[in-house]
């Protein structure tokens, strides 16, 4: 359903530590997902997950991202309305997301899912 939070993202430069802080607080069990920087990911609910991630040092605070019917056209939308949106990138498997600004600001990101979402092209 459009405008669905799905996932939010937590930044942390100590990522094992801020596991045991949300773990031990929710009882929320982690993942480690394999790439260039560390991202471990949790489920919250049946459409709803969560990650830890070092992915931005020094970063704080979370960014949710929104379900989105199209992602592309998610984007293009975000730009109409004066904010910023990141080209989509594909999470293979998966699906796609961008991450945005509102006009304000304030940081988001939008989520499509797709199965067919295919490997990003270095």
């Amino acid at each position: 359903m459009a405008g669905q939070i799905v996932h939010f993202e937590i930044p942390a430069d100590d990522t094992g530590a801020s596991q045991t802080f949300w773990g031990s607080l929710f009882g929320w069990q982690f993942q480690a997902y394999p790439g260039p920087f560390e991202y471990h990911m949790t489920r919250i609910g049946e459409q709803t997950g969560a990650a830890i991630t070092n992915m931005e040092p020094g970063k704080r605070g979370t960014r949710a991202y929104f379900s989105v019917d199209e992602i592309n056209a998610g984007a293009a939308r975000v730009r109409e309305l004066g904010g910023q949106a990141a080209d989509p990138m594909p999470v293979p498997g998966m699906g796609w997301f961008s991450t945005c600004t509102d006009p304000q600001g304030n940081e988001f990101g939008l989520w499509q899912n797709d199965e067919a979402a295919p490997t990003p092209e270095m």
